[in-house]
C-alpha cells in the first residue's frame, strides 16, 4: 500500500493527525500539477497555482477531511474542486463582462486563470455534466487530464486502470465534448 492509502485508512479510523499528514504528503504533488496546468494558460494571466490548491483543499474540508475510499477517490475529488473553482471564476468574470455591476476589488484579491475563454469554459462545464451522466469514467478522465493537468499515464495510475483504457476514454470524451460544445455554442441565445 502507498503512504497515501495508509493515511486514508488512518483517517477512516478517526486519526486526528492524518489529514495534516495527507496534505503534507500530497501538497507538493498537487502544487506541481496545478502549476503545470496553469503554465499552459494564455500569456499575461495571473497564475496562482498555490491558491487553487489551497482553495480546493479547504473546499474538501480542510483539516476535517471526509473518509476517502482510495487515492483515486481523493484525487478525483480534488479535480472536481479545482474544476468548480475555475467555473465559478469564469461565471463571475462573465457576469462582469455582460454588464453586471462593477464591484470594488480588494488589492489582495487573487485572480485565478482559466484554461479557456469564459463562455467556452461554461459550455464545457455543462457538456461535462451531461457526459458524466452518460459515461462517468470518461468525465472523470476529462477532469483529471484537463482541469488538473495529469498526463494519461498519471491518470491511469490514479484511477487504477491501464493507460490504453485512459487513452480510449480520453479520445472518446474529447470527441463527445467537441460535438456537444459546438452544438451548445451554435444555439441562438
Amino acid at each position: 500500500m502507498s503512504d497515501i492509502t495508509l493515511i486514508l485508512k488512518r483517517m477512516e479510523n478517526g486519526d486526528p493527525d492524518a489529514p495534516a499528514e495527507l496534505l503534507s504528503l500530497v501538497y507538493a504533488e498537487l502544487r506541481a500539477l496545478a502549476a503545470r496546468k496553469m503554465a499552459r494558460e494564455q500569456p499575461g494571466q495571473t497564475i496562482q497555482a498555490t491558491v487553487l490548491v489551497h482553495e480546493a483543499w479547504y473546499r474538501l474540508g480542510g483539516d476535517k477531511q471526509p473518509a476517502w475510499r482510495s487515492r483515486a477517490h481523493f484525487f478525483g475529488a480534488i479535480a472536481e474542486a479545482m474544476r468548480r473553482i475555475l467555473i465559478e471564476n469564469a461565471r463571475r468574470k462573465l457576469r462582469q463582462k455582460r454588464g453586471g455591476q462593477l464591484e470594488r476589488l480588494d488589492v489582495n484579491e487573487i485572480e485565478i486563470a482559466s484554461p479557456l475563454p469564459d463562455d467556452q469554459l461554461l459550455a464545457l462545464d455543462e457538456a461535462l455534466d451531461r457526459l458524466a451522466a452518460e459515461d462517468p469514467r470518461a468525465a472523470e478522465i476529462v477532469k483529471l487530464c484537463f482541469f488538473v493537468g495529469l498526463t494519461q499515464q498519471e491518470t491511469a495510475h490514479h484511477l487504477g486502470t491501464s493507460v490504453s483504457t485512459v487513452e480510449r476514454s480520453w479520445a472518446y470524451a474529447r470527441a463527445w465534448l467537441f460535438k456537444e460544445i459546438n452544438r451548445d455554442l451554435d444555439r441562438p441565445v
